[in-house]
C-alpha cells in the first residue's frame, strides 16, 4: 500500500478571522455531522411516504448521492485540508477561501431542492465543482512537499469528480450511468479509507499498546491497491457481475490479512481505537457480501449498506472524533457518550445488514431502527463536537 508521509510543519502565522475557518476539519466536520443527521431524517420521512424528494436525482438516487457526495465528501475534504499541513508543512486554504469551499459544498446540497427555479445544468455545475475545488486547494501544498507519493490524493479527488459526473449526466437526461458512478464512488471511498487506514490504524495501535508491533506485507498492500483500483475501473468501463465478484473477493481477503496483522486484543480497552478496527471489519463483511451478491447468493442492497453504514459510517465517525480532539489540542480520550455512539453505530450496521436476512418481512422496521440509531449517534456528535469545532484550540496553537 502507498504510504502517506509527513514532513515537519513550517513556521506559520495564526490565521485571522473566525475560528471555524482556521483549518479544514472545523467547517467540514461540522458540516458532515449535521448533514449525516439531517440527510437521514429527510430520507426516512421521504422513504415512509411523508413527502416527496427532489426529482433531479430520483428518490433512491438522492439518498445514495447525498450520503456519498455530500456527507462522505465533506469528511474527505475536512481531513485532506487538515492533513496536508502535517504531511507537507504547508498550510492549505483557510479563512475566506475555506469559507467559500464550505459554501460551495452547501450549495450542492441545497440546489436540488430548488429545481423548480434553478436549471438542472446549474445544479450539476455547482455540485460538480466542489471536488475539483478541493483538489485545487490541496495541490499547491502537496506539490511543495518532498514526498511525491502524497500527491495521489489530487487525481483521486478528480476521479471522484468523474464518478459524480456519471450521476449528473443521467439526471440531465444524457446517459443512464448513475449506478456506475455511484458504485465507482463507493469503491473509491473504500480505496481512500484503506489507503489512510493502513497508515493510521497500525500507528495508533502501536502508540497506545506498549510493545505492540503491527505486521505488514508489501505484497498484500500492493494487492489491495490493484484490486480496489481494478474494482473502481471496472465500474466505469465494464461493470459486469462476475468481475465485480472476483475483485471484491480479493479485496475482502486482503483486508482480512491486513487487519489481522494490526490486531492486538488490548484494542478493546480503548474505544477510540477499536471503533476503527470495527469499521475495517465492516469493510471486510461488505466486500464479502458484494462478492456473494455478484454471484447471486446475497442482496446487493445489503452488501452496499455493510460498506456504507458499517465501513464508511463507523470509520468516518471514529476518525472525526479522534482528529477533532487532536487538532483542538485536547487529549485523545473520547467522551463516554461518543463511546456509546461507537456501539450504537455498529448496532445500526448490524440491524441494517442482518435484520432483513433474519426477518425480511420486517424490512421497514430494520430501516427505521438503523436510521434512528444513526440519527441519535450523530445528534450526540453534533452536541459534543460543535463547541470544540467553533472555539480556538485549548493549547493556544494555530489551527
Amino acid at each position: 500500500m502507498l504510504k502517506v508521509h509527513s514532513e515537519p510543519p513550517k513556521p506559520e502565522l495564526k490565521p485571522e478571522g473566525m475560528t471555524l475557518l482556521a483549518l479544514g476539519f472545523r467547517p467540514f466536520f461540522l458540516a458532515a455531522g449535521f448533514s449525516a443527521l439531517f440527510l437521514m431524517l429527510i430520507w426516512l420521512g421521504a422513504w415512509s411516504g411523508a413527502y416527496p424528494l427532489p426529482s433531479y436525482y430520483g428518490v433512491i438516487g438522492w439518498h445514495s448521492h447525498e450520503m456519498l457526495f455530500g456527507y462522505t465528501v465533506a469528511i474527505i475534504a475536512g481531513f485532506l485540508l487538515t492533513a496536508v499541513r502535517n504531511w507537507t508543512g504547508v498550510t492549505p486554504p483557510t479563512g475566506k477561501l475555506l469559507g467559500l469551499l464550505a459554501l460551495l459544498w452547501l450549495m450542492g446540497r441545497v440546489t436540488p431542492f430548488l429545481e423548480s427555479v434553478i436549471p438542472g445544468i446549474i445544479i450539476a455545475a455547482i455540485d460538480l465543482a466542489f471536488l475539483p475545488a478541493v483538489a485545487l486547494g490541496v495541490q499547491p501544498a502537496l506539490w511543495q512537499g518532498q514526498q511525491k507519493v502524497n500527491r495521489i490524493f489530487v487525481p483521486l479527488l478528480l476521479v471522484m469528480a468523474i464518478a459524480n459526473l456519471y450521476v449528473h449526466l443521467q439526471s440531465l437526461g444524457y446517459t443512464s450511468g448513475a449506478l456506475q458512478g455511484t458504485d465507482a464512488m463507493l469503491y473509491l471511498v473504500a480505496f481512500l479509507i484503506t489507503l489512510l487506514g493502513g497508515r493510521v490504524i497500525p500507528f495508533f495501535t502501536e502508540a497506545v499498546i506498549p510493545g505492540h508491533q503491527s505486521k505488514r506485507d508489501n505484497k498484500v498492500e500492493m494487492a489491495t491497491v490493484i484490486l480496489l483500483g481494478g474494482l473502481v475501473l471496472s465500474q466505469f468501463i465494464y461493470p459486469v457481475a462476475w468481475l465485480t465478484g472476483l475483485l471484491a473477493s480479493g479485496v475482502a481477503i486482503t483486508q482480512l490479512i491486513r487487519v489481522s496483522g494490526w490486531y492486538n486484543h488490548q484494542i478493546w480497552r480503548v474505544p477510540i481505537l477499536w471503533v476503527l478496527f470495527t469499521g475495517m471489519i465492516w469493510l471486510i463483511i461488505g466486500f464479502t457480501f458484494v462478492a456473494l451478491a455478484s454471484f447471486g447468493f446475497a442482496g446487493t442492497n445489503l452488501a452496499k449498506h455493510a460498506i456504507t453504514v458499517g465501513g464508511i459510517g463507523v470509520l468516518t465517525f471514529g476518525m472525526m472524533a479522534r482528529v477533532a480532539l487532536g487538532h483542538t489540542g485536547r487529549p485523545i480520550d473520547s467522551h463516554r457518550l461518543i463511546n456509546a455512539c461507537f456501539v450504537l453505530l455498529n448496532i445500526a450496521a448490524v440491524v441494517r445488514v442482518f435484520g432483513p436476512l433474519v426477518l425480511p418481512q420486517q424490512y421497514t422496521l430494520w430501516v427505521h431502527l438503523s436510521g434512528g440509531l444513526w440519527i441519535i449517534s450523530f445528534l450526540i456528535f453534533c452536541i459534543i463536537y460543535t463547541p470544540m469545532l467553533m472555539k480556538p484550540r485549548v493549547d493556544g496553537k494555530a489551527g
